[in-house]
């Protein structure tokens, strides 16, 4: 089965995708393209992988730069390969060649260019990430490489969407203690519980933050397992572990 990549034409020309779990080596609960190193899935599986990745970006696979993931605000400007994964949540560069890439399964990835600056940024951003800031810090990291920030165009792609993401009211006393507003991203749910509205809140955010474009590409993680991976259908499964989606970007 070959690769399917989803791409924006908000990118374009720039080289990007968010890659599916379609056209992988690996098998069981892992089927498909998983990326994860962090999962227990065979090494060489995921090698494999993400060699096809870096094939279908048109690099080795040594070009493909990621971060070690933990939900956080932190962003790195990467002028070459990283020989140690640093803990950021938020790639920036403006560096031909490097390949940006973020592995989520619910969260958001969120790919971002200045195409005429020559600068691009990558974001895992889930609930944690994307209140504390990690949007806007990808956004001023981006405008110190060179970018102007109502040039640039983010795209959210698969995540969790609201009809799947089950939360309960200590979680929306989390974002209401931030911003009363961000009620309007939360519907009633069963009993106590509310359904969050994840993309829908990222995207509020960055276009206060003055992005020049962004959207969301509108595909559900949870919702559809024979393309995504998704964290929260793992769970409810009680399956021992998840694949995790690459999403990836470059100059």
């Amino acid at each position: 089965m070959t690769l399917e990549i989803l791409t924006s034409r908000s990118l374009a020309p720039l080289r990007h995708g968010f890659f599916t779990r379609r056209g992988g080596a690996s098998s069981g609960i892992f089927a498909g393209l998983n990326c994860g190193h962090g999962s227990s899935d065979q090494t060489e599986a995921v090698a494999l992988n993400r060699a096809r990745v870096a094939e279908a970006m048109g690099v080795v696979p040594q070009m493909l730069v990621g971060v070690h993931q933990v939900h956080s605000a932190d962003v790195v400007t990467v002028t070459s390969p990283l020989a140690e994964a640093r803990q950021a949540d938020a790639l920036v560069t403006a560096v031909p060649g490097l390949v940006l890439t973020v592995l989520t399964a619910d969260c958001q990835p969120v790919l971002f260019a200045d195409a005429s600056a020559g600068v691009i940024g990558a974001a895992h951003a889930g609930w944690r990430g994307t209140l504390g800031g990690v949007l806007e810090s990808t956004l001023d990291a981006m405008e110190a490489a060179g970018a102007r920030r109502e040039r640039i165009a983010a795209v959210i792609g698969p995540a969790i969407s609201q009809r799947a993401y089950e939360v309960g009211p200590e979680f929306l006393d989390t974002f209401l203690m931030e911003d009363e507003a961000s009620e309007r991203f939360f519907a009633n749910g069963q009993g106590d519980r509310y359904l969050f509205d994840l993309p829908g809140y990222a995207l509020a955010r960055l276009r206060a933050a003055g992005i020049g474009q962004a959207e969301w590409t509108g595909h559900c993680t949870f919702s559809d397992p024979d393309r995504f991976y998704s964290y929260r259908r793992t769970c409810h499964a009680r399956e021992a572990d998840y694949g995790r989606l690459i999403s990836a970007i470059r100059l």
